[in-house]
C-alpha cells in the first residue's frame, strides 16, 4: 500500500478531494478503528446472479464491519460519512459501503492513512486491484469476471461461499456458447445482405 497506490494518501492529485476529512480524524481513533476492522471487518468480492443485464453474473465490491449492538457501526458511518448501517432481528448490526467512488474517495484514503496491520491488510490489497478492474469496466466481461475470481481466491481466508467459481465459469462459458447461437442467424442474415449489396 505504498505512494505508488492511485488512490494512495501520497498522491497529490487525490489528496486535496479527501485530505480534511482525514485530518479531522483523531490518530488514535483511526489506528482505533484500523485495528478494529482487523478484528471484525471484511473486504468481499461477491459475485451475483444477474437477471435483467447482459451478463448473467455481476461483480459487485463491500467493505463492511458487523457487530452486536449499533454503537460501532453507527460510529463508522459518522466517521467514513459514506455507507449504511443495519440491523439483523438477532441484535447484529452492519456497516457497509459498497458504492466504488465512496470506497475510492473515503475507504481506500482512509486505511493509507490508517494502514492495516493483520492479515486484512492483503484482502485490501487484492481488493483495490478488483476496484480497478470495475472502475476499468473490465468486470462487464466475461474475462473481466474470471479475472476478479482468480484475484479474490485467496480473500477472507477463502471461506465458504455459496457457489464456486468453477460453477461460476461454467455458467458463463454456457452463457457465452448459448448467445453465440442466438446470435448466429442475425450475423450469417448480415452477411448474406453485405454480399448481396451492389
Amino acid at each position: 500500500m505504498g505512494s505508488d497506490n492511485p488512490f494512495g494518501a501520497d498522491n497529490q492529485q487525490e489528496r486535496p478531494s479527501f485530505s480534511n476529512w482525514l485530518d479531522r480524524i483523531p490518530r488514535d481513533l483511526g489506528n482505533w478503528i484500523a485495528g478494529f476492522v482487523d478484528g471484525e471487518g471484511s473486504f468481499n468480492i461477491p459475485v451475483r446472479r444477474e437477471r435483467d443485464r447482459g451478463l448473467p453474473w455481476r461483480v459487485s465490491l463491500s467493505f463492511n464491519v458487523s457487530q452486536i449492538g449499533p454503537e460501532v457501526p453507527e460510529l463508522l458511518g459518522s466517521i467514513f460519512e459514506v455507507g449504511t448501517v443495519r440491523g439483523r432481528g438477532d441484535g447484529a448490526f452492519y456497516f457497509e459501503v459498497t458504492k466504488p467512488g465512496d470506497l475510492v474517495k473515503r475507504v481506500i484514503p482512509f486505511f493509507n492513512r490508517f494502514p492495516l496491520r493483520g492479515p486484512k491488510r492483503s484482502d485490501l490489497e487484492i481488493f483495490i486491484k478488483v476496484m480497478e478492474l470495475v472502475r476499468s469496466g473490465r468486470h462487464l466481461t466475461i474475462s473481466g469476471i474470471e479475472e476478479a475470481l482468480i484475484l479474490r481466491a485467496p480473500m477472507n481466508r477463502g471461506g465458504k461461499r455459496r457457489r464456486s467459481d468453477d460453477e461460476i465459469i461454467e455458467a458463463l462459458r454456457d452463457w457465452e456458447s448459448s448467445e453465440a447461437i442466438r446470435r448466429a442467424p442475425s450475423l450469417k442474415q448480415r452477411d448474406e445482405d453485405m454480399v448481396h449489396t451492389p
